[in-house]
């Protein structure tokens, strides 16, 4: 089902509001890597680097 206009207004205006795009530059060889690991364990690219973030900023909290 295609989306309607008013669909997509309201998702952009979410968007704006509550989702800030971090861009991320990484070397090839790095990527492919992560690519690769993601594929074995069935998680998004996206998904991997939120958990590493979360994970990383929860065992570093003082």
């Amino acid at each position: 089902m295609p989306v309607s206009e008013a669909q997509k207004r309201a998702m952009q205006k979410y968007k704006s509001k509550s989702i800030k795009r971090v861009p991320l530059d990484m070397q090839t060889s790095d990527y492919e890597s992560m690519k690769k690991h993601t594929e074995n364990t069935g998680e998004s690219v996206n998904g991997f680097i939120k958990r590493a973030i979360a994970e990383t900023m929860e065992r570093e909290k003082k």
